[in-house]
């Protein structure tokens, strides 16, 4: 068994040989371009996706708008998005998909992080990468290629002041000798998910992180690589995918292809033959980011709560 089964937000969304679903945020019809979202309206329909039993929701980090790379992200800073969520919701998981780590300091990350699960008792999950928006590294001043060894340091400097009171830490970016790092977690830890390889080997990630969000891929690739990841961790650690789907009104219509990687429009009847799929392989999580250009985004959510979940809900505990 995982070590976070007491973690509210883990035990709710992770289970050996199950899947569930959580959805991306923004919840609202999509844009090709950022626009300040109604933040109202946001809260209400995570409370729906909460009620109609989705296990989690996850904000993007995007620390720049870049109009060329083709994915605005959300526009919020994603910790302060997530605790104005948690303050409206009870029971969902609240994820991060996923915090850039070469551009934030580790320190500051970490009390972020330590004070987001404790704002919302125990139900963040977080999601951790290298970034890859080409513009924001000289922004940050950041060499693009260290990305590998500030992702490390940002796990490992990050674990060691939640489980330590006054640690001492000398690293790439942290130079710690007085003072300590609060609040601490409550269970001293964090589920962290790895994105991709994140400049790591496998062997690496299964060791250092609780469980890996990996790209949507076809789904015999996505077979042969978490028989990898399952050979590696030794103990089970969920693995985690996206999945851009515009769902169509008409229930059988069968898959098309959607300008991205691995997405489609379909029915629902579809989508949930496509979820068994990914279950059978051993995906334990799909992160649904919705691209309904018509449909309010509330119907959507009101059928997939419907026909969808029954199949795919949440860890009651």
């Amino acid at each position: 068994m995982s070590d976070f089964q007491s973690h509210r937000g883990f035990a709710r969304t992770f289970q050996e040989n199950k899947l569930t679903i959580g959805l991306a945020f923004p919840l609202e019809k999509s844009v090709e371009r950022p626009e300040p979202f109604d933040i109202a309206e946001q809260m209400k329909r995570a409370q729906q996706a909460e009620e109609a039993g989705f296990a989690a929701l996850y904000v993007r980090d995007s620390p720049l708008y870049d109009p060329n790379f083709g994915d605005n992200g959300v526009i919020h800073d994603p910790f302060q998005l997530l605790a104005y969520v948690s303050a409206h919701t009870k029971k969902i998981a609240l994820g991060t998909a996923s915090v850039v780590t070469s551009l934030r300091h580790p320190l500051h990350l970490a009390k972020s992080a330590a004070s987001l699960d404790d704002l919302s008792t125990q139900r963040f999950l977080f999601g951790v990468a290298t970034g890859d928006r080409p513009i924001e590294f000289p922004a940050f001043k950041v060499a693009r290629e260290d990305r590998d060894v500030l992702f490390r340091e940002s796990i490992e400097v990050a674990r060691k002041v939640w489980q330590e009171s006054y640690p001492t830490i000398q690293s790439t970016r942290v130079g710690l000798e007085a003072g300590d790092v609060i609040p601490k977690p409550f269970l001293a830890d964090i589920p962290i998910l790895g994105t991709g390889y994140a400049g790591q080997s496998i062997e690496w990630l299964a060791e250092h992180t609780d469980g890996w969000l990996f790209y949507a891929q076809e789904v015999n690739r996505q077979q042969e690589l978490i028989k990898l990841w399952r050979s590696a961790t030794g103990k089970f650690k969920p693995f985690v995918q996206p999945l851009v789907v515009n769902l169509s009104e008409r229930p059988t219509t069968s898959p098309r292809p959607v300008p991205v990687k691995v997405g489609f429009t379909s029915g629902h009847t579809f989508l949930i033959d496509y979820l068994h799929a990914l279950q059978n392989v051993g995906v334990n999580h799909v992160i649904l980011a919705l691209k309904n250009e018509e449909r309010p985004v509330s119907e959507v959510i009101q059928e997939l709560g419907e026909y969808v979940l029954p199949h795919f809900g949440p860890i009651e505990n």
